[in-house]
């Protein structure tokens, strides 16, 4: 036997000598003359783990001996955590690689080299574009929430295997990748076309601010990351030494992010009370709450299909409180929250640990937020924001909705 197979054997009887060692001092068992037992329904539980770990390391050996190819064994071990996440056949759960892992922490701080495109893997096992980011190459190039990417440089790709896309779409500033869309047309038929993108260094300004008619606030908030609520907190001074008398906050397509930056936000908006709750499968909750200190500006929030997870969770606390009002379109959808665990050697998952409810109780997942006013954006509209508000009807009819609040 080869000396690695000895560790590894080493290995897993380590890891069942520990499994027998809690079940000897946690679970009961029948002593005869101070000797103890586990119990037969325990002893074939520790048994079955065996077996399994013993057929892992079975499957492993036979392929690596008998494959065809030669076989690079880190890729096989990192196949076969990606293929335990994969199972939960949960398109949150993920295991990524020391490179993809460094990847996604670098969107969360706030910079990081592409194309600016948010993206998930959908119901339909294909990349789907939650949203792309504002004034990134990949909003100029015309990519919209809801496209399907389904090729990146020619090579085919699934939901399943996104993060090795994610990593194809990345790349130095000033090159070139090209991507394969999928879009449903207004007849609801396939359009299938490439469009190439220049990748650049993306800088995430995710708080942007603006005056409108001499004395509304407007801010618009691209994502939640580590610098947004810095950001956010400046924009909303700056407003309030304008003396502005009422508060637009634009979320359309919005993908979320960081959610104690999104409650930090809420706290500035909403009076005391919660913002959001998390529950996890054994009931156990967690409340986030904001205090009494608020601005009391009249509030309207913009919202659509590619306003989501944190997005939704300040959405929900806004409307279930009443403290202002929603405008726009169903939201996406996504309510339930994942914590991310970083492994010794630089790699790290991504899993889904609770979902998440509104103030009032309402888990939105799979469902949106609906708003307390719909309003189509029309049809042709490339651009939304204060730089298109003659042809932007979802913010004319949100500056209309808070001219009335206005005391």
């Amino acid at each position: 036997m080869s000396k690695k197979k000895v560790i590894r054997l080493m290995v897993v009887l380590l890891v069942v000598t520990n499994i027998i060692t809690f079940g000897l001092t946690n679970l009961m068992s029948v002593t005869f003359s101070n000797k103890a037992y586990i119990p037969l329904a325990e002893y074939n539980k520790l048994k079955s783990v065996f077996n399994e770990f013993s057929k892992v390391m079975m499957v492993e050996d036979y392929v690596k001996e008998n494959y065809l190819r030669d076989v690079d064994e880190k890729k096989l071990i990192d196949g076969q955590l990606k293929g335990m996440l994969q199972s939960l056949e949960d398109p949150y759960s993920t295991y990524m690689t020391k490179e993809e892992f460094e990847s996604f922490l670098q969107q969360t701080s706030g910079t990081y080299a592409g194309i600016g495109v948010v993206v998930t893997p959908g119901d339909d096992n294909l990349i789907t574009v939650v949203s792309p980011i504002e004034d990134t190459p990949g909003e100029r190039a015309g990519i919209k929430s809801g496209d399907k990417i389904i090729k990146v440089n020619g090579v085919e790709y699934f939901g399943e295997n996104m993060d090795e896309a994610v990593k194809v779409m990345k790349g130095d500033p000033n090159t070139k990748v090209s991507l394969t869309i999928l879009r449903k047309n207004r007849e609801n038929k396939n359009n299938i076309f490439d469009i190439e993108v220049t990748r650049e260094i993306i800088r995430l300004v995710t708080v942007k601010s603006n005056i409108i008619d001499d004395d509304i606030g407007y801010i618009k908030i691209t994502s939640f990351d580590e610098l947004t609520y810095k950001d956010f907190k400046i924009e909303l001074d700056k407003l309030g030494k304008r003396n502005i008398k009422g508060l637009i906050i634009d979320l359309r397509n919005n993908p979320g992010g960081l959610l104690n930056v999104c409650a930090d936000i809420a706290d500035e908006l909403l009076g005391e009370g919660d913002i959001v709750y998390t529950q996890t499968k054994d009931g156990k909750r967690e409340y986030l709450k904001s205090d009494k200190k608020m601005v009391d500006y009249p509030l309207v929030l913009l919202v659509n299909k590619g306003s989501a997870s944190a997005s939704e969770i300040l959405a929900g606390a806004v409307k279930d409180h009443k403290r202002g009002t929603l405008i726009g379109t169903t939201t996406f959808g996504k309510g339930v929250v994942q914590r991310i665990k970083d492994l010794d050697d630089g790699s790290g998952l991504r899993l889904t640990i609770s979902e998440y409810f509104t103030p009032n109780g309402i888990n939105i997942h799979g469902i949106g937020i609906e708003p307390d006013i719909v309003v189509e954006l029309t049809d042709g509209v490339e651009e939304i924001g204060v730089n298109n508000l003659k042809e932007d009807n979802q913010l004319r009819k949100a500056l209309e909705e808070i001219k009335t609040k206005i005391k």
